[in-house]
Order: structure tokens, then sequence, then C-alpha cells
């Protein structure tokens, strides 16, 4: 059970830390640069999912290290998908139909 605990929290860790650091970027960075941000989390992500598979052998549940990039981009990627949820709930969506 804990194997099966640990395999799930792995893509969503990577997520949150991705979200933090594109809010982190958002704080300093000026408006028209947060067409970045999707991109950074990207990378932000593989680096994170690579780091996991190698520092810390079966955290991520992938073999190699070429699926822990790739789980870790996409993880990267979910963030700024949370984020515009997030925003679109609180502003409420323009495409809802009456």
């Amino acid at each position: 059970m804990n194997e099966l605990f640990e395999s799930i929290t792995a893509a969503p860790a990577i997520t949150v830390l991705c979200l933090m650091a594109a809010q982190g970027y958002k704080a300093i960075a000026q408006e028209r640069m947060y067409r970045h941000i999707p991109t950074i989390c990207g990378l932000l992500g593989l680096v994170l999912g690579t780091a996991c598979h190698v520092l810390v052998p079966g955290y991520l549940p992938c073999e190699n290290i070429v699926s822990a990039a790739a789980v870790g981009a996409v993880s990267g990627w979910a963030a700024t998908g949370v984020h515009q949820v997030k925003k679109q709930y609180e502003e409420g969506c323009p495409c809802s139909r009456d």
C-alpha cells in the first residue's frame, strides 16, 4: 500500500513545485513575460522528474530516465492547467451557457 501511495503522490508533488515557481515568476516578471510560464513549468518539471529518477530511485513510477523526464514535463505543464482552472473558477468562465 505504501508503494502505491508514493507513486501516486510523485507527479502531483512536481506539479505543486512548478505551480509555486510559476507564481514566483509572475511576482517578479513583467506581464508581457507571462507567455513564458508554460515553457518554464515544462522545463522545470522535466528537470525535477529527471532528478527524482536519479536521486530517489523508485519515487516516480518509471523504468527509465526518458519516462521520468516525460512524467516531469507533463506534471509541470499540468501546473499551468491548474492555474487556469482556478482563474476561470474565480472569474467565471466566458464560455458558460446561460
